[in-house]
């Protein structure tokens, strides 16, 4: 949405020199950084005319991160915690190369997996672990370059190397980004199943449909602490997409992206918080071409997870994990061959890589049996299925 907002301002840039001076001003509220030398050897991308798809007919997959910086206004909100920086929030977010899917990913945190050895920006390198919790990774490039740019790739080596999905670009935002942009929608309408008292969340709220402004969805979002949790990162992950679809459902419906002086605000509050690999009009020209996506077809689901034997509180992911993966490598809808395929279809069955991920055989055969999941909230759904109703 906040693409297909950009390449709005775009196309309105042609029509006036204060409207491209407007679209000037938001594209220098973004931060952008480059990891491509952080990352190995990567293709070169074609070069494409500005508002263009630079990757019309493949598909895409980004890395969505929710830092807990604590620094500037971000402390004020979160509080002051010395030292260090963790990635709260990591969602692979895959495009289907004909545009017409959107499938989102959420990995726990708490999730033990390898860990590679990280190169950051000032050329040092990271310790690589064989088993360790997924935040570790933002965390072990943040303390060794001082810099989101190290931080991030390593993230993105990480769930590479543990998934065989490739990823092609990240995107950021922090405690403040998620609360001015949820306040500049007029606040996001909910359903609040249970009462919720979570002290070190700052979060008090009863039952019932809500209209939550900023602070609330942000500690909405970030809460694990209430009555209705058990202190787990994966409880919190439903939270986080409900709400999440919330937002994109509501901003939708009330046709924020045509209302000029609405679409201004959400891309001055959206923008100014978000660190990214993209290129302001790469973004917008991937959200315009991915316009007519209909909203049945945008999708989210966590991993499919159980607990790790060596720690209850961590978790690792389940034979059924590697089917979704396998999906989202080969552009294959990311449910076919699981238990809660919508179909019968088999999927090609993944096969382990020498990175210690995942990828699809060649041949495509019988999927094999998942074990038994444990899982937190519904295990998928899509815009359509969240409907906000209590």
């Amino acid at each position: 949405m906040r693409g297909t907002a950009l390449v709005t301002v775009a196309l309105l840039a042609f029509g006036g020199t204060a409207v491209y001076a407007t679209y000037e001003r938001l594209n220098g509220n973004i931060n952008h950084v480059e990891v491509d030398d952080l990352l190995g050897d990567r293709p070169e991308r074609a070069a494409v005319k500005p508002g263009a798809d630079p990757d019309a007919g493949k598909p895409v997959n980004l890395l969505l991160l929710g830092s807990d910086s604590r620094e500037g206004e971000n402390g004020d909100i979160g509080g002051r915690v010395a030292g260090g920086m963790r990635s709260d929030t990591t969602i692979v977010l895959h495009i289907s190369a004909d545009r017409s899917r959107v499938e989102l990913v959420s990995i726990p945190r708490d999730s033990m997996v390898a860990i590679p050895s990280c190169t950051t920006t000032d050329g040092q390198t990271t310790g690589a672990s064989d088993y360790a919790m997924f935040n570790e990774a933002f965390a072990r490039g943040w303390d060794t370059g001082l810099d989101l740019a190290s931080a991030a790739a390593c993230t993105w080596k990480t769930v590479e190397a543990n998934t065989g999905v490739r990823i092609d670009d990240f995107l950021l935002v922090d405690f403040a980004g998620f609360q001015n942009m949820v306040d500049a929608i007029g606040g996001v309408k909910i359903c609040i199943p249970a009462d919720m008292d979570d002290e070190k969340a700052k979060l008090h709220i009863d039952a019932g449909m809500h209209t939550l402004d900023g602070r609330t969805a942000l500690a909405f979002a970030r809460s694990r602490h209430s009555q209705t949790s058990d202190g787990s990162d994966i409880g919190r992950i439903g939270n986080q997409q409900r709400l999440l679809a919330a937002i994109a459902s509501q901003t939708l419906s009330k046709n924020v992206l045509t209302d000029w002086t609405d679409l201004l605000g959400v891309l001055n509050a959206a923008t100014k918080s978000l660190t990214t690999s993209m290129q302001t009009s790469d973004l917008a020209g991937l959200a315009y071409s991915a316009r007519s996506i209909r909203t049945g077809n945008i999708a989210f689901m966590t991993i499919p997870w159980g607990a790790a034997p060596t720690d209850k509180n961590r978790v690792e992911w389940t034979p059924e994990a590697d089917i979704v993966w396998a999906n989202l490598a080969s552009d294959t809808p990311m449910l076919t061959g699981t238990q809660n395929d919508p179909g019968t279809a088999e999927t090609t069955a993944p096969t382990k890589n020498p990175s210690g991920g995942t990828k699809a055989t060649q041949n495509p055969g019988k999927t094999p049996k998942p074990q038994a999941t444990k899982k937190a909230g519904r295990d998928s759904f899509t815009l359509d299925d969240n409907t906000g109703s209590c």
